[in-house]
């Protein structure tokens, strides 16, 4: 675990920028270490394009920012082929999603045709035009920002697109304290995110991630965990084999940031929650009840039996 003092730094930098929310930062790191996508669902004005931001500049990546808007087309994602008068050939131009780190900003304000523009991008690392394949850089990471289902322009995101986001948090409003906070960095002169890493850094981190140890007695947990989710009255549809490998991946992530190179029960529980809360469809039962996401999850984790081993 050489690189992992790089996480601390990555996240003093953001924190220049965010007041108050450590909690959801360290969850889209960890969602970032473990190679997946991160969902931001919220109201506007919170910070989340500035969180997204911060996150790109200090870890040294190369972003692509895009504003999703009605009269975005797939094109402008995956990229076109245009005519070359003078050579007589097509010629590829690419579109916005060749790069490290692609917000997508406001996802759910542009058409559905075009939010699946992004499914084989974040599923296989690659994007086909024209029957012409080609592969991403690596690391790549989605970080999607969206206003909440119902306001004004919005455009629910399909199932298959929302259960290829590692997870999905909310910065939610900030307390008196940290507003206060806010108003005073604004009014002074606010410090600039520096880079303290680089692309390959990242790689390297996301590797050591991968050596996290998982003894089989946390895998019967996931396993049992999002199976949970399958066979509950308040839940229509339940969590898929991606979600239960989402939920390991981010259990490595969130033991590798506590200093851990293996996983223990309580690394699963922290992140049981942003891992499925966007993954289950709540039943009619649940709705008339005025069941939540949340309570239907966290009484998912209080009824599963926590496994009593650490590490072989």
């Amino acid at each position: 675990m050489e690189s992992f003092a790089y996480a601390g730094k990555i996240l003093n930098e953001v924190k220049k920028q965010v007041v108050g929310k450590d909690e959801v930062l360290t969850l889209i790191l960890a969602a970032l270490l473990a190679d997946g996508h991160v969902l931001i669902d919220d109201i506007p004005g919170v910070g989340k394009t500035t969180m997204a931001v911060a996150f790109e500049k200090a870890m040294g990546l190369k972003g692509r920012r895009m504003q999703f808007t009605p009269d975005v087309l797939p094109s402008d994602i995956l990229g076109f082929n245009v005519y070359d008068q003078s050579s007589g050939t097509f010629v590829y131009k690419e579109g916005a999603v060749f790069c490290n780190m692609f917000l997508a900003d406001e996802i759910n304000r542009t058409s559905p045709k075009t939010q699946s523009a992004l499914l084989e991008a974040m599923e296989e690392r690659q994007v086909s035009v024209d029957g012409v394949t080609r592969a991403l850089e690596a690391p790549f990471f989605v970080l999607a920002t969206e206003n909440p289902t119902g306001s004004t322009g919005t455009q629910k995101l399909p199932e298959s697109e929302t259960d290829r986001f590692m997870i999905c948090v909310s910065m939610g409003y900030p307390t008196v304290a940290e507003e206060r906070e806010i108003l005073k960095r604004k009014n002074e002169k606010r410090e600039e995110v520096q880079e303290v890493a680089d692309r390959s850094i990242i790689l390297k981190m996301q590797e050591e991630v991968d050596q996290i140890f998982v003894h089989d007695a946390i895998y019967d947990y996931l396993a049992r965990l999002v199976s949970q989710t399958r066979n509950n009255t308040y839940i229509e549809l339940g969590g898929s084999p991606r979600a239960t490998l989402a939920l390991m991946r981010m259990s490595m992530a969130i033991a590798y940031l506590k200093g851990r190179d293996y996983v223990l029960p309580e690394d699963v529980q922290d992140i049981f929650l942003p891992v499925m809360r966007h993954r289950i469809l709540k039943s009619r039962r649940a709705r008339v009840e005025k069941i939540s996401e949340e309570e239907i999850l966290t009484g998912i984790l209080q009824k599963e039996h926590r496994p009593a081993q650490k590490k072989a």
